[in-house]
């Protein structure tokens, strides 16, 4: 295996494990309390360099709104790269958006307020990585 595509991908599954549980040691389960299931999507960003602070700060604060207009979504988190290894390959932020169901998760990726949000990124992205997982 090269270690130059393994080690980014290593920290990206570290950084991914980290968020899944620090949420459940916060409580916040994210799922279906029948199932105890939660589908994990992971969406990291890496923004054009022309990407002004204000437009950045305009899509974080845009993405945390989708949880108050997509009911499919149970939990939501984010934060910025501060990783000391300074392995991320210009991606800056992560998200993390739960759901209890794949369903929950279909819903949210056509949902209007979904599709508005990603016109407003899109002009600012360079590049997006997202993996989905049900956590164990």
């Amino acid at each position: 295996m090269r270690t130059d595509v393994a080690s980014p991908l290593c920290a990206f599954v570290v950084l991914a494990l980290g968020l899944a549980v620090a949420s459940r040691a916060a409580g916040d389960q994210g799922g279906s309390k029948e199932s105890g299931k939660v589908l994990r999507h992971v969406v990291l960003l890496k923004f054009k360099p022309e990407a002004t602070p204000e437009q950045i700060k305009a899509i974080e604060t845009a993405f945390a709104e989708l949880p108050k207009k997509i009911d499919t979504i149970t939990a939501f988190e984010w934060g910025t790269d501060v990783a000391p290894e300074k392995r991320s390959e210009g991606f800056t932020h992560c998200f993390l958006v739960s759901f209890a169901t794949e369903a929950g998760r279909d819903a949210y990726l056509p949902h209007a307020a979904h599709q508005e949000f990603v016109k407003l990124l899109k002009p600012q992205l360079e590049k997006v990585l997202v993996v989905d997982y049900w956590a164990k």
